[in-house]
């Protein structure tokens, strides 16, 4: 397995990643965290240009996508709660994958700890599949914050010294 930056002709493989991801919720019990048009071309071409778009392959086929930027991250300013430090941190975001390989997170966080010793995630109160994921892997879960449209997420933080 590999992660890669990746790049505009990967899209389709993307999106056909996404939609297993969008059906996967959607028969877990979340059918409206992500909708038909996200995450938009615009969106995903923004996030290759600026080089914060990965991609997991294995025998040259893409499994999984996430984006990894770093903090601050507008929607995380203000949270009803508290966040666990407030040293910078990255952020991790549209996590799918095409259901096809295990352990799809701990690989996303191992590689997303080479950059930072803080990652901050958030997720649709409906997921209750990312919730115990981000648990299992040493999340601490610390409040509600709200997307730029006004909608709740649950917010979560893992930090590591080192």
């Amino acid at each position: 397995m590999k992660i890669r930056n990746a790049n505009i002709q990967d899209l389709s493989a993307i999106h056909g990643v996404y939609s297993v991801a969008k059906r996967f919720m959607r028969e877990h019990g979340n059918p409206t965290q992500w909708d038909s048009n996200y995450p938009s071309d615009e969106l995903l071409l923004s996030d290759i240009d600026r080089n914060s778009l990965f991609v997991i392959e294995s025998d040259d086929a893409i499994h999984a996508v996430f984006a990894l930027l770093p903090g601050p991250d507008p929607t995380y300013s203000y949270i009803e709660g508290k966040w666990l430090s407030e040293s910078d941190y990255y952020v991790i975001h549209r996590v799918a994958s095409d259901n096809t390989l295990h352990g799809v997170l701990p690989l996303v966080l191992s590689f997303a700890f080479n950059f930072t010793n803080s990652i901050r995630i958030d997720t649709h109160s409906d997921n209750t599949v990312m919730q115990h994921l981000l648990i299992k892997n040493g999340f601490t879960y610390c409040g509600t914050i709200y997307l730029l449209d006004g909608n709740p997420r649950m917010a979560y933080q893992k930090d590591i010294f080192i």
